[in-house]
């Protein structure tokens, strides 16, 4: 399977600790970077996603984002320390007795700070949740870079039928063309009134074919084509390697069109080159 490097993935968890929100998106990238945007109170998960990120991802530049807000506690409820309260209204009382006419209120004892507070929050409890909805987003994740890279293998693949065409293009130009070329250079030599044996024309011939001579360069192309084929349908992290073939696309098609004078088959090359440039747009983003 082939995977785009280019990728988005967002996920909402709620719970009774509050609610919280993972992001997770990337870029082309020659290697794997991640950068992390994380609350402080869970700063410590950095390395845990930084090792799932490095299991199952290969290239790109990742970037991870979490938003956590934690619930109201006015809507949590507030809990008394009782043995502080009840240590509070026992000095309380005491003072009352020495002061006579002092009463106590219990509004007072409950402002005292300590006696009323929130209920803490379980850290690791959150963090468990936070970590399972982490995975889901991450597979999530995967499967956006999965379709992309399906679809940017199916464009490559039919920029390649379409250079197999223009192979066989060539491929069927070439009699008409050596033939073309043989009566232009007998043609010269005639108008230049210039008698040469059968020997000479055929050696001069010769070296004409050899140097319009594309087969090498056509079979290349069609090895290329073969191997690219193979290179998609074994996926994986393939970016870099498809990547290096479109350089040995280029040079084939570069030499093609330099080595025949034919307007037809500087076409072809032409063409060719805007396929091969289309492909390599498209591998840019493969992982």
């Amino acid at each position: 399977m082939i995977y785009s490097m280019t990728a988005f993935a967002r996920k909402q968890i709620k719970g009774d600790w509050g609610t919280a929100v993972w992001e997770i998106r990337s870029v082309n990238q020659r290697y794997l970077e991640t950068y992390f945007r994380l609350p402080e109170q869970f700063r410590g998960l950095e390395v845990k996603l930084k090792d799932s990120f490095k299991k199952r991802l290969q290239r790109g530049k990742i970037e991870c984002g979490l938003r956590f807000e934690g619930a109201d506690s006015s809507q949590k409820g507030l809990e008394m320390n009782q043995a502080l309260a009840s240590q509070l209204i026992k000095n309380a009382q005491w003072v009352a007795e020495q002061a006579g006419n002092a009463t106590i209120n219990p509004v007072d004892i409950l402002k005292w700070p300590g006696v009323m507070q929130a209920p803490e929050q379980d850290v690791d409890a959150i963090t468990i949740e936070l970590m399972a909805g982490f995975e889901e987003t991450l597979n999530e994740f995967i499967e956006v870079r999965s379709a992309e890279g399906t679809n940017l293998a199916a464009l490559i693949e039919q920029r390649l039928v379409a250079i197999s065409e223009q192979v066989s293009l060539v491929r069927g130009f070439m009699p008409d063309v050596q033939a073309w070329q043989k009566a232009r250079i007998l043609k010269k030599f005639e108008d230049a009134k210039v008698d040469l044996d059968s020997t000479r024309v055929e050696q001069e011939l010769v070296l004409l074919a050899q140097k319009s001579d594309v087969a090498e360069e056509l079979d290349r192309l069609s090895s290329h084509i073969s191997e690219a084929h193979n290179v998609l349908k074994k996926g994986g992290a393939v970016g870099r390697r498809l990547d290096f073939m479109m350089q040995e696309f280029n040079r084939e098609a570069n030499t093609l069109g330099s080595k025949v004078i034919n307007t037809d088959i500087t076409a072809v090359a032409v063409e060719c080159k805007v396929l091969i440039e289309q492909m390599r747009e498209q591998v840019q983003n493969i992982e």
